[in-house]
């Protein structure tokens, strides 16, 4: 195998070659080492490395493995990259500002913990924008991250940096956060799995803890390695007051999808959807049908009054921060923080209330319908055209020649309003300008297992057909 290949190895595959002794977890980080010093100057998805560490860390791994009574644990040995705006103790937590350049995080983040109690490690931090705010991964602390398929297109975000790095073979594992949808955006622009789970599923530092909006979760190539992940991170933490004490465990084999009801929307009503999204969309339909799932197309009525209001709980939550920032480091903040903190400025309590009743009622709305099936389906993305130097907060983006808001073309935002809802991107297809396209599988109120088993079938399919790689790296 080279080394190549070793850096697109998933998880089970590498865990399966440790524990046979056909490959050591050094050989798997010396080749990803190899990697990002080749590809990291074009795509730019790792703020912080910790090669060395990495490297005693692994040698720690390799001798569980050769040792009998070692114990290798259930992820030992497998690289972890972060994002940086998420706690690993001694380790830098800027929030992708330079606001923050000097701060050093004083705990680990309750799921980074229980990924490195199994056995991964952290050998890197990840990029995100300047307070995990753009649907662009830009900033002035750490640059531009471009698409591992197409440099000129954005990696997405705010989970930029551990989406491109998955997809660059830099890293086997990676964790992102979403509040609007930061991990499934990118996750869908750069051909990977993202897994937005359940609020209250997975634990998350006390400062974040309290927003529902708010999830941590896995970012892999395949939806299995998310699930291998998914099933360390999950389950009730004493610093998450909102972590629930069921422990859902998501199996390694899943029954297919025959006879599955799922519904979908091309466009959920209101979002622009390009030619290339639309056409690799209906294709994963096709495969699900044919694998036996009963697929039908349904109305969202309810996502238009989702849309209208947005912004607001974000708007109230985070327009002091900007505020603060623009005001009182001018000279360190990025020109989008300006923008966000002029345009939260008029948001009042009463605008936040009247979203809260709006999302309530879109979710009396779609609440029954989705019972009324096994999962929900729409696309990720709807175009594949965000330039990585995109001002995506002042100027619109192509869907097929027409111009249009970044937020008229990314679907994932209504899945945080149903917070307890999972919702997972996987790959749909390739575009014709070479950037991956996403599908969204959205279930029911905490039922993990239904949007695993959905991506089992569209992934049998996806991966046989356009492979796991970027073509131009």
């Amino acid at each position: 195998m080279s080394d190549l290949d070793l850096c697109y190895l998933p998880a089970a595959q590498a865990l399966a070659a440790f524990r046979a002794r056909r490959l050591s977890p050094l050989e798997l980080l010396e080749a990803q080492i190899a990697r990002a010093e080749a590809v990291e100057p074009r795509i730019n998805a790792l703020a912080y490395t910790f090669f060395d560490e990495a490297r005693a860390a692994a040698r720690r791994a390799e001798a569980r493995y050769i040792n009998t009574d070692g114990r290798p644990r259930r992820l030992e040995g497998l690289t972890l990259a972060v994002k940086e705006d998420t706690a690993v103790k001694g380790r830098p937590r800027t929030f992708g500002s330079l606001v923050f350049a000097a701060n050093i995080a004083d705990h680990t983040d309750p799921s980074v913990e229980r990924l490195v109690r199994a056995g991964a490690f952290v050998h890197a931090l990840t990029t995100c924008p300047e307070f995990a705010w753009p649907w662009t991964c830009t900033s002035r602390l750490h640059g531009v991250t471009r698409n591992p398929w197409n440099a000129a297109i954005t990696s997405g975000a705010s989970s930029g940096g551990a989406a491109a790095a998955v997809a660059s073979g830099t890293t086997t594992l990676a964790t992102g956060t979403d509040s609007a949808g930061s991990i499934r955006m990118p996750a869908a622009m750069c051909g990977i799995a993202g897994y937005k789970p359940p609020y209250g599923r997975n634990p998350t530092s006390p400062d974040f803890a309290m927003d529902m909006f708010c999830h941590i979760g896995p970012m892999t190539r395949t939806a299995a390695d998310a699930a291998l992940m998914q099933n360390v991170m999950s389950g009730l933490h004493a610093r998450d007051h909102a972590t629930m004490p069921q422990h859902m465990r998501i199996p390694p084999t899943l029954p297919d999808v025959k006879g599955m009801k799922i519904a979908w929307s091309m466009d959920l009503g209101i979002y622009a959807i390009s030619q290339a999204v639309q056409a690799n969309t209906r294709a994963a339909i096709a495969r699900l049908q044919g694998a036996g799932a009963i697929v039908s197309e349904i109305a969202t009525p309810w996502a238009d009054a989702v849309y209208r209001t947005a912004g607001r709980w974000g708007d109230m939550i985070y327009a002091d921060e900007f505020r603060d920032a623009a005001d009182n480091q001018p000279d360190l903040v990025c020109d989008y923080t300006r923008f966000f903190a002029d345009q939260t400025a008029g948001v009042t309590p009463r605008m936040f209330h009247e979203a809260m009743k709006a999302y309530g009622a879109a979710w009396a709305e779609f609440g029954p319908e989705l019972a009324r099936h096994d999962a929900f389906l729409c696309p990720t993305v709807g175009t594949t055209t965000i330039g990585a130097d995109c001002r995506d907060w002042e100027y619109p983006v192509a869907v097929d020649g027409r111009q249009v808001s970044v937020q008229k073309v990314v679907l994932t935002f209504p899945f945080n309003v149903f917070s307890r809802c999972p919702a997972l991107s996987v790959p749909s297809g390739i575009a014709p300008d070479g950037v991956p396209t996403g599908l969204q599988i959205v279930g029911n109120p905490f039922d993990d297992k239904a949007v695993f088993r959905v991506a089992k079938a569209l992934e049998d399919g996806i991966y046989s057909k356009d492979g796991l790689r970027p073509r131009c790296l």
